[in-house]
């Protein structure tokens, strides 16, 4: 499976704003947005005014960088959230925060996306009591996602277990501490959406 391997900070500062891809890094004095506002590269920068097409841009590469998707799968969603009747953007929105890499991120279940990512990867995450290792996996209403009998044996779950709840859990999922499982009450609606972007920027790029 492709996906982005470089250094995730270097995203930050190119886009010139916390995406918030390392976790608590994000949060003290040695996030790279704070500690290096100039923009990556040797180079120094022209100051000028982005067109609309730049900004467009942006919007849609910090969609892909949050969740760590590259852009042919990123347009896929376009195309099919366009299809669907009513807002693009919102179906957009719905269809990147029910991949199973961000519910189990959004339930707690990893620091990150890429955490939860490489959880989903190796086999830890079950969909109603079922492994499933693809982390495009779109929920459901009334999924149930938990962790294997096995994992919950390994000291990375200890330590998640011990500080579940400490991150906000959106509404349309239910957090169970004491057996850390999340359920899928509904689908999530645009107030739902944590991510720093303008969604109508995005459409409008695809829509030139």
């Amino acid at each position: 499976m492709a996906r982005y391997t470089g250094p995730v900070c270097r995203l930050c500062r190119r886009a010139g704003e916390k995406m918030f891809l390392k976790a608590e890094r994000c949060f003290t004095p040695k996030c790279a947005v704070d500690r290096r506002r100039k923009a990556p590269g040797a180079a120094v920068a022209r100051r000028r005014r982005a067109s609309d097409w730049g900004t467009q841009l942006r919007e849609k590469q910090k969609a892909r960088q949050i969740y760590g998707i590259l852009e042919r799968q990123f347009r896929n969603y376009f195309e099919e959230a366009r299809r669907k009747p009513g807002v693009t953007g919102t179906h957009l929105m719905q269809l990147l925060e029910r991949r199973l890499d961000n519910v189990a991120f959004r339930a707690g279940f990893g620091n990150d996306r890429s955490q939860a990512r490489q959880w989903v990867n190796h086999g830890h995450i079950t969909v109603n009591g079922r492994k499933v290792d693809v982390p495009s996996y779109r929920v459901r209403a009334g999924d149930v996602i938990g962790w294997k009998a096995g994992s919950k044996q390994r000291p990375f779950f200890q330590d998640l277990a011990k500080g579940a709840g400490k991150h906000s859990v959106p509404d349309w999922l239910e957090l169970d501490k004491a057996n850390m499982t999340a359920r899928v009450i509904r689908n999530p609606e645009s107030r739902d959406v944590d991510a720093p972007l303008e969604v109508r920027y995005i459409v409008e790029h695809y829509s030139r």
